[in-house]
Formats: structure tokens, C-alpha cells, sequence
């Protein structure tokens, strides 16, 4: 399964004809796609009115993975782990990446946060075409 990261959907969905959005197609025919809570929360709050009742129905094809006591737990790990570190990450795409660990799923982002994070081995990357 691929946690699919909402920079990623943001370019998918921007434009058909991207790299993204063609691979994100092939993900979604093939039902690899996992969605997790908060990114779900983020594309509804960001989407326009009018895409809203669309991109809902999308959503709802998905299965959406939720974060447990041990997500959070996690979380606290990771976060105290990469202060030592001397890194830092935002509270949505710590719990993303942890939702992703615990579904023992690849995450596909654009944000270079996620490429810090596997290089302080938190999360594994997808690399489409890889």
C-alpha cells in the first residue's frame, strides 16, 4: 500500500497530464492507494466549494487509516528522536508518516520533509516507476 501525501494529490489533480497524476492514476486503478485521516482532512478543507462533492466521492472509495494510541506514542518517539538529531517536523506529517508505519505502507510526497524523515529512517519513500 502507498500513503499518498496531499502534495501529491494537489498536483495530480491540478493537472491530468502530469508525471504525478499519471502515476497516481495507475496507484488508484490498482487499488494501492491508502488514505490516511489527516490527509483526507487537509484536501477537503483546501478543496473549492464546487470540487468538493466530487472529490468526496473520490475519498469514499478509499480506504482511510486512522491513528491509534500507538500512532502517538510513535509520534513522541520520533519526534524526541529527531530534536537529538537536530531536525524537526510538523505535528500532520508526523502523524502521517506514522499512520503509514503502522499500515506498514510507502509514503509518496513531494515535501522534502518526508525525504528528511527517511533519511533518519522514520518512514520508507515510494518512487514511482521504481
Amino acid at each position: 500500500m502507498i500513503v499518498v501525501d496531499t502534495s501529491v494529490w494537489v498536483a495530480a489533480l491540478r493537472s491530468s497530464t502530469s508525471r504525478e497524476a499519471s502515476a497516481f492514476a495507475a496507484l488508484l486503478d490498482s487499488d494501492d492507494v491508502l488514505l490516511t485521516a489527516p490527509v483526507r482532512t487537509e484536501l477537503l478543507g483546501g478543496a473549492r466549494a464546487a470540487d468538493r462533492r466530487r472529490l468526496k466521492r473520490l475519498l469514499t472509495a478509499l480506504p482511510v487509516a486512522y491513528p491509534t494510541h500507538d500512532t502517538w506514542r510513535l509520534m513522541d518517539g520520533w519526534a524526541e528522536l529527531a530534536r537529538d538529531r537536530g531536525d524537526r517536523f510538523g505535528v500532520g506529517d508526523l502523524l502521517i508518516a506514522a499512520i503509514a508505519k503502522d499500515a506498514g505502507a510507502l509514503v509518496w510526497s513531494l515535501d522534502a520533509d518526508f525525504a528528511r524523515m527517511e533519511r533518519l529512517e522514520l518512514v520508507d519513500l515510494y518512487e514511482p516507476g521504481v
